[in-house]
């Protein structure tokens, strides 16, 4: 009777661990498909906005090279001038800009990602 019971025991503590361990891996499967979701999302809205800003910039700067060109009366002076601009706006990015860039997309994804309220 006690071998009985104890073969019961082992087999309904063999059966809870069984459950245990596959609601374990689908609570981490859903918790991965949710990381990567809003990683993709984030991604996706990122690449949106910077096509659309790059080419919202692109035309803006055009509209500004040909009104510097027409200003000096010299067709090619305001392209020169506008990229230069642009040359020494990324020269001071990569001497300065580097680091807060990385750590302002750090805090942003790492937000997106582990962030448990929502």
């Amino acid at each position: 009777m006690a071998f009985e019971k104890l073969s019961n025991s082992i087999d309904e503590l063999n059966d809870n661990v069984k459950a245990f361990t596959h609601s374990n891996a689908e609570y981490y499967k859903l918790l991965i498909f949710k990381q990567t979701s809003r990683a993709s999302i984030s991604l996706v809205t990122f690449l949106v906005v910077a096509f659309s800003l790059s080419t919202a910039l692109a035309f803006v700067s055009l509209g500004i090279a040909f009104a510097i060109s027409a200003a000096l009366e010299e067709p090619s002076a305001g392209f020169f001038i506008v990229g230069g601009f642009y040359l020494i706006l990324i020269v001071l990015f990569m001497i300065f800009g580097r680091k807060p860039l990385t750590k302002f997309m750090l805090k942003k994804f790492s937000r997106e990602i582990f962030n448990e309220e929502n």
